[in-house]
């Protein structure tokens, strides 16, 4: 347990920059997680992770450093930021949030953490405590732009826009074969598969699932794609592409030749920030796209 009184050179720093300070052995995220835990107090009550330091203030923290796994800091390629969110290029591999108990791994939602400004309402922490600030998700193995809100105010803002259908993504995929007519829209229901519950397939009972595409490059026995889903149900264009027998390239789970990476990538987002300013971000495409279709 460490035990510490706020002095004068500490007055107006955030709870969890100065337990960092203390104990560098912490990155910022792993002391927010001690937060939420109810692990840390000021003056015997549970603070906000934001709380302000005071002078005098009586700050403990139920630190055990063998009970306690680091989450590590990660560094993100920023394509945009401000007071209310920030548009990041998101690296293949990297998982948006963790789902259900700590996970000690670096994802979107820890290097983001310290960039809030403000804690979600009480009723919402519980539900979303490893997933503060992030409005919409891409699937650990895409890569691209993905956009994240700083305040509560600013994600239900951004939150809307995708739940009303008023954004427009645009991706890039390589798949297999040849993909005829060169343009058209897949308009398929999709719906969980019984069979295999962490995946999805077009079925009768799904929800509605728009993507409309058009081919950019053809290569030997390969398409490359543009994708715009006017819909976000989870593997949307995995499902879709599979369901029409021209798998992704890399994705294993829905039937794909084997790859280095999934070769799916978000190319643009064009979106209504909170300060009511229409904008197209932008991720470049990776180069190992270009190589794959040009060897």
């Amino acid at each position: 347990m460490i035990k510490y009184v706020v002095d004068i050179d500490e007055v107006g720093f955030r709870l969890d920059a100065s337990i960092v300070a203390r104990l560098s052995v912490l990155s910022r995220a792993s002391v927010q997680k001690l937060c939420r835990q109810k692990l840390v107090k000021v003056n015997g009550e549970i603070p906000k992770i934001s709380y302000r330091l005071r002078l005098g203030d009586e700050v403990v923290v139920d630190y055990d450093v063998d009970a306690v796994q680091i989450i590590p800091e990660i560094d993100l390629p920023i394509l945009y930021e401000d007071d209310d969110c920030v548009v990041i290029n998101k690296p293949v591999g990297l998982l948006t949030h963790s789902k259900g108990s700590f996970n000690p791994e670096a994802t979107v939602a820890t290097w983001l953490e310290p960039k809030l400004t403000q804690d979600l309402p009480a009723s919402q922490k519980e539900e979303h405590h490893s997933r503060s600030g992030i409005v919409h998700r891409l699937d650990r193995a895409t890569s691209g732009v993905m956009i994240c809100a700083k305040n509560p105010e600013a994600l239900s803002w951004l939150q809307k826009q995708f739940s009303e259908r008023r954004t427009k993504k645009t991706y890039v995929a390589i798949i297999q074969g040849v993909m005829e007519p060169e343009k058209a829209v897949i308009d398929m229901p999709i719906e969980r598969n019984p069979k295999k519950p962490q995946t999805f397939r077009v079925g009768p009972n799904g929800k509605p699932s728009i993507t409309a595409y058009e081919v950019m490059q053809v290569s030997n026995e390969h398409t490359m794609l543009k994708l715009s889903p006017t819909t976000g149900r989870t593997h949307q264009l995995r499902v879709h592409l599979n369901f029409l027998k021209k798998p992704i390239v890399g994705d294993l789970m829905y039937e794909g030749q084997s790859a280095d990476r999934l070769f799916l990538h978000a190319l643009s987002l064009e979106i209504t920030l909170p300060n009511r300013k229409r904008r197209v971000f932008k991720a470049p495409l990776p180069d190992e796209f270009k190589t794959f279709m040009n060897d």
